[in-house]
C-alpha cells in the first residue's frame, strides 16, 4: 500500500482505516474482519460535497445543468475512471471466488468512495480535498457524456408535470459477500416504469432506470 499512499501524496496515521476501505465483503466474510460498506456510505457523501462545491465554483450554469454534470462526474463509470488512474484495483482485498473472477466496476467504485472516507476520517477534510483535486479534477473532462440513467430519467419525468419517481427492492438474495438485487423504479409509487438487477443496489437502480428509458412509453401496470 506504500505505493498507493505515494500516489495519493498522503502520510496515513491509521493504516487499518485504509485496509478496511479496500476490503470487499467477500474477503471480510472469509477472514472475519470489517468490510468497506460503511466507509463507502460516508465516502459517497464526502465525494458529493467536494464535487458540488467544485461545480458551484467553476460553473455558471443553472441548478439543472450543475446537477446533470454532477451526476456524470460521480457515476460508477466515472469513479472507476478515477480509480484507474491510481491503480486502485490492484489493492483491493477480495475473497477467493471474487479474486478468480476479478473486481467488477461496482467493487472498484465502492472502494474508491471508501478510500475517500478513510482519508477524511484519518487526515481531515482539507487533506481529502487535496486528494480530490489531485486525482479527480484532472480527469473531469473525461466524464463528459457518461451515462447516469437515474439522473436522465429523473430529468425526463420532472420536465413534464413534476411527478416523482422512486426505487424499490423487489428481491434481495445471496450471502452477504455476494448479494444480488432486483429493483423496480416507480412513478408516484404506483406505476412501474422499469426493472433492473445487479450486485449492488446502485447498479440495480441504474439498470432499472435504463430499462425505463428504453421502454419510453411507460405503459405499465399499477401495483398496490
Amino acid at each position: 500500500m506504500k505505493t498507493l499512499f505515494q500516489r495519493l501524496n498522503i502520510q496515513p496515521k491509521n493504516i487499518e482505516l485504509y485496509e478496511r476501505a479496500l476490503t470487499h465483503a467477500s474477503y471480510a466474510n472469509e477472514h472475519q474482519t470489517l468490510k468497506n460498506e460503511r466507509l463507502e456510505f460516508l465516502g459517497d457523501a464526502v465525494l458529493g460535497l467536494l464535487m458540488t462545491h467544485y461545480l458551484f465554483d467553476h460553473m455558471d450554469e443553472d441548478e439543472g445543468e450543475m446537477s446533470k454534470r454532477k451526476a456524470q462526474s460521480v457515476s460508477e463509470e466515472a469513479l472507476v475512471l478515477y480509480a484507474g488512474h491510481i491503480d486502485l484495483k490492484s489493492y483491493l482485498r477480495l475473497g477467493k471466488g471474487e479474486m478468480q473472477k476479478g473486481a467488477n466496476q461496482a467493487m472498484i467504485a465502492d472502494a474508491f468512495e471508501a478510500l475517500l472516507a478513510a482519508i477524511y476520517l484519518d487526515l481531515g477534510f482539507e487533506k481529502v480535498k487535496q486528494v480530490f483535486n489531485q486525482i479527480v479534477i484532472p480527469h473531469l473532462k473525461e466524464t463528459h457524456g457518461m451515462k447516469d440513467y437515474k439522473s436522465t430519467l429523473q430529468e425526463f419525468i420532472q420536465s413534464g408535470d413534476k411527478r416523482n419517481i422512486s426505487y424499490h427492492v423487489l428481491e434481495e438474495s445471496g450471502p452477504a459477500h455476494n448479494k444480488h438485487f432486483k429493483i423496480v423504479v416507480k412513478l408516484d409509487k404506483q406505476i412501474i416504469l422499469g426493472q433492473g438487477e445487479g450486485s449492488t443496489k446502485k447498479e440495480a437502480e441504474q439498470h432499472a432506470a435504463k430499462d425505463a428509458l428504453e421502454k419510453g412509453n411507460y405503459e405499465t401496470k399499477k401495483v398496490g
